[in-house]
């Protein structure tokens, strides 16, 4: 299989997945409903304006900016992938550039269009392709649900992050790349002078 066959792959199977999991969660569950799989993990539906632990700036027009920030980001991981397939770097390095585009692409794909296509109600599940959608273009609200507090304390949580498989992916992909960062990143050769 080529290394542009595998980028393709992984970032279709990740994407799907994502979306999947975060349709299914949008659908299934309410607004703060959580479900307790064991002591360290739950899958907690909430939902955030684009940035990390919910943080927001700007309003609209932030969160349009946010937005707009992102696309213009997925075409500079584009370009390095393909970058990084035409120098044949080693297979595990072109999944790591594919799972951080795919992570990026998945949050953008909630941010561009999930306003537009699902409503919000104060009370129920979320229905897609809602007739009264709750948004409008670049203005939707990024899904979260994976939750895993690993120790809670009565006034203390280790790791209480909600995220969700985008956020996921991109995290795997920037842990490869730190392991392998002298393959990700090799030094430049320097062309001889000739005098």
């Amino acid at each position: 299989m080529s290394k542009k066959t595998i980028a393709i792959t992984t970032v279709f199977l990740a994407l799907l997945l994502d979306q999947v999991s975060k349709i299914y969660v949008k659908t299934h569950f309410e607004i703060q409903e959580s479900v307790h799989v064991f002591d360290w993990f739950r899958i907690h539906f909430t939902e955030n304006n684009g940035m990390a632990w919910g943080f927001e700036f700007g309003g609209k027009a932030g969160k349009l900016f946010l937005t707009l920030f992102r696309v213009v980001a997925v075409f500079g991981i584009i370009y390095w992938l393909r970058k990084t397939i035409k120098r044949n770097a080693p297979t595990i390095v072109v999944i790591a550039i594919a799972l951080v585009l795919s992570g990026a692409f998945g949050n953008i794909i909630d941010s561009v269009f999930y306003g537009v296509i699902f409503d919000a109600p104060a009370h129920g599940t979320g229905t897609l392709f809602a007739k009264n959608p709750y948004g409008e273009l670049f203005h939707g609200r990024v899904v979260d649900m994976l939750y895993f507090p690993i120790y809670e304390g009565e006034s203390f949580t280790f790791f209480n992050a909600i995220f969700n498989g985008a956020d996921s992916f991109i995290t795997i992909g920037v842990v490869l790349l730190f392991l392998y960062n002298k393959q990700a990143f090799p030094p430049e050769k320097k062309k001889k002078t000739i005098l």
